[in-house]
């Protein structure tokens, strides 16, 4: 059974997202919150898996929110919730290691898949708009330091593979299509890929790639 927080200022938002995810029958809507102080409060007394978070909130907004969430000893999984494609505080949570980000006007069906697909340690970025948020960051970040290309280039062949596929925004499945192997050993070859870079999520590991011009841009 899957736990998830609700982390929105618009009650009927709130009141949506739970009928949609409730429905299912894996998972279960473990707090709600209208602010980012009370999701932070909330994911405290309640753990969960994967937080539904809004970027634009009072008190203490989705960016905010989504450090401290992931600061705790038990950090859920965050998805950002926001309106608009190109918000700026989208990308930078994604730099503070958000798995992803939904649309508000996401199909009830895709919302359920991405709570799914974040829960199993995978971003739930289109390849389209991780490659636009990714190019968003690249234009205001500082470049590889030499640690962070010692650790890339540590990387087995094998595992450099998969961290291009990554950067590109496949799925695991998709991933072990394209190098003809299991899914599984795909899920292995992620687990160690993010070990090694030293980061918490594929979306950053896709950006440590786009920053080495591993990958076309």
């Amino acid at each position: 059974m899957l736990r998830i927080l609700i982390a929105d200022d618009e009650p009927f938002v709130r009141h949506g997202l739970r009928t949609i995810l409730e429905a299912d029958p894996g998972i279960r809507v473990a707090a709600e919150a209208a602010d980012g102080l009370t999701a932070v409060a909330e994911a405290r007394a309640h753990p969960c898996d994967v937080a539904l978070v809004d970027i634009r909130m009072p008190r203490m907004d989705g960016l905010a929110a989504t450090h401290a969430l992931l600061a705790l000893p038990t950090a859920p999984a965050v998805i950002i919730l926001t309106t608009f494609q190109l918000d700026e505080y989208v990308t930078e949570a994604l730099r503070a290691g958000a798995s992803g980000f939904l649309l508000k006007d996401t199909l009830p069906t895709d919302i359920i898949k991405a709570v799914y697909t974040v829960a199993e340690g995978n971003a739930l970025l289109s390849p389209a708009v991780t490659r636009h948020a990714i190019n968003m960051l690249l234009q205001r970040h500082r470049g590889l330091t030499p640690e962070e290309r010692a650790r890339i280039a540590s990387l087995t062949k094998r595992e450099h593979q998969v961290l291009l596929q990554l950067a590109e925004g496949l799925s695991n499945a998709n991933i072990a299509q394209t190098l003809f192997t299991s899914e599984s050993t795909v899920k292995m070859h992620v687990s160690r890929i993010l070990a090694k870079l030293h980061v918490d999520n594929r979306v950053q590991a896709a950006l440590l790639a786009r920053e080495a011009h591993l990958t076309r841009q």
